[in-house]
């Protein structure tokens, strides 16, 4: 008779067998009823509605909503083909949102099928579908991405909702620039007779800077027969000339986003002190604070660090090849990894000092922290060596977050943008908070964004004379709070105030963390 863990074994290789076929969100008839309790009873399995179930990690905690959110698109384009097949397509306004490089967990997706039931169907971490019987545009309107049925970019436009141009401005704005001619505008304009669609669109091409759409658009409604009126749906002009020419949609999301954020950022943070005469007495205050730093920095990670650890590491005590400990130990590498980055970055910090445009140190230098961060990992076998390479080659995923952020292509587009918009950037109050929430929205890493994204917060607060600055380990939780909110919802504000506290107590000298 087969042992438990035996049987354990045979079901998680009849789990094995769908993943390797790339099955993430698993019908009750692709398994078992025996294998499907068996896994669901070890944590192996977990069950989103009724006939449906997820794979999860045996670790993960309950409550926690990191395999919901990282799995949840593909769980809805594999559910909703197996239940509506090709008869439906998700809202105008999730397809524009989607178009704009916009894959933010929605709190709730809205279905149109021919066979929609106007109901509501509940998902795990108070997510849902809502389905809404609704005859579909053209099949030519039509387009699946990622095994998610939408709208057509021009489609989303013309049938979005107006409140979408007040609202999701930034999602908006974006997809204009995505357009680079009128005529698939207009074939949906002029086929739907949408005269009053046709004047808002104009106005709102207008707005950034697409003329001749706008012409293009309202020259031939009238031309048709039909009265337009350009109307700008916007609140606001434009803040920034973006471009029609990007590869993606996320350099000029990227920019609208900076462009927008940076007044709060201005209004919420204390003035720079300015480059300190100082440059010996600065650099021993980073000194002094590193205990301090690597302590709260690494454990924001969860990393199991001590301050013996730390000081051990800093003294040169540690030794991978004498002490056994030190070579298998995780926890030890990432202080190694931190302490060696962090000699790094103090180099990046004296350029600045002496007058260097901080932007185009950090784009230069910010390879050398990361490889530093990672090599004790490699020298011991824990990583591979062609970690070291560089920018990752594949999706990530950020703990307990709705945002996803950029995808592989995106990410070589986006990083250089980063450094420019820094670069150019006059205020280091904007630089330190944009730098940093930007860095870890594009997550260019596989692992290792969060302290790579506070060495750059400390690094550009330094460009401005503000004092190193320490989050406290202890304020993960609405650090973390204030990152999402900024991430999905746009609202840079509760970073910004979040990050001004802990920097004003350290221009007063008040300590925010101890070790």
């Amino acid at each position: 008779m087969a042992t438990p863990s035996e049987k354990l074994a045979e079901s998680l290789e009849a789990l094995t067998e769908l993943q390797d076929r790339g099955i993430m969100a698993i019908k009750a008839s692709e398994l078992s009823r025996v294998h499907r309790e068996r896994l669901s009873k070890n944590g192996f399995l977990s069950e989103v509605m009724k006939g449906w179930y997820l794979s999860v990690p045996s670790n993960e905690q309950q409550g926690d909503s990191t395999s919901w959110y990282a799995s949840y698109w593909h769980f809805c384009a594999r559910y909703l083909s197996d239940r509506y097949a090709a008869t439906y397509c998700i809202s105008p306004e999730q397809s524009l949102q989607i178009h704009s490089g916009n894959w933010t967990v929605p709190q709730q997706l809205i279905i149109r099928s021919t066979q929609g039931v106007n109901s509501q169907t509940p998902l795990p971490h108070h997510t849902s579908l809502f389905s809404i019987k609704s005859p579909l545009v053209k099949s030519a309107e039509i387009q699946e991405i990622n095994g998610i049925r939408m709208l057509t970019l021009p489609s989303s436009l013309v049938h979005c909702s107006p409140t979408m141009f007040i609202k999701s401005a930034t999602d908006i704005r974006t997809a204009l620039t995505m357009i680079g001619n009128s005529s698939d505008i207009l074939s949906i304009l002029l086929d739907g007779g949408h005269s009053t669609v046709a004047g808002r669109l104009a106005g709102a091409f207008r707005n950034v800077g697409q003329d001749r759409i706008a012409e293009d658009i309202v020259k031939t409604m009238k031309a048709a027969g039909y009265d337009v009126r350009e109307t700008d749906p916007f609140e606001t002009k434009t803040p920034v000339n973006l471009s029609s020419r990007e590869r993606s949609p996320y350099v000029n999301r990227i920019k609208l986003m900076w462009h927008s954020m940076r007044e709060v950022v201005i209004n919420h943070f204390p003035k720079a002190p300015g480059l300190p005469e100082d440059h010996a007495k600065y650099m021993k205050m980073v000194e002094d604070i590193y205990l301090t730093d690597a302590y709260h920095s690494l454990s924001i990670e969860q990393y199991k660090v001590t301050p013996e650890l730390i000081e051990r590491v800093k003294s040169g005590n540690w030794d991978v090849k004498k002490n056994k400990e030190d070579k298998q130990q995780r926890d030890a590498m990432a202080a190694r990894g931190y302490w060696l980055a962090t000699q790094e970055v103090r180099k990046s910090i004296k350029k600045i000092l002496i007058g260097k445009n901080s932007g185009q140190v950090t784009d230069i230098d910010h390879g050398d922290w990361y490889r530093e961060l990672f090599a004790p990992s490699v020298t011991v076998g824990l990583l591979k060596p062609s970690d070291l390479a560089g920018y990752r080659n594949a999706q990530v995923y950020i703990s307990q977050s709705k945002h996803v952020p950029l995808n592989v292509d995106a990410v070589r587009d986006a990083m250089p943008l980063l450094f420019e918009l820094l670069s150019n950037e006059q205020e280091a109050s904007v630089r330190a908070v944009l730098g940093h929430f930007i860095f870890v929205y594009i997550h260019p890493y596989m692992d290792g964004n969060g302290r790579m994204g506070r060495f750059m917060l400390n690094v550009m607060l330094a460009s401005g004379g503000y004092p190193w600055t320490v989050i406290p380990v202890e304020e993960r939780k609405n650090y973390m709070a204030a990152l999402e909110k900024a991430s999905v919802g746009n609202d840079i504000e509760p970073f910004t105030s979040f990050l001004a506290h802990l920097v004003k107590q350290g221009i007063k000298g008040k300590p925010v963390a101890k070790v």
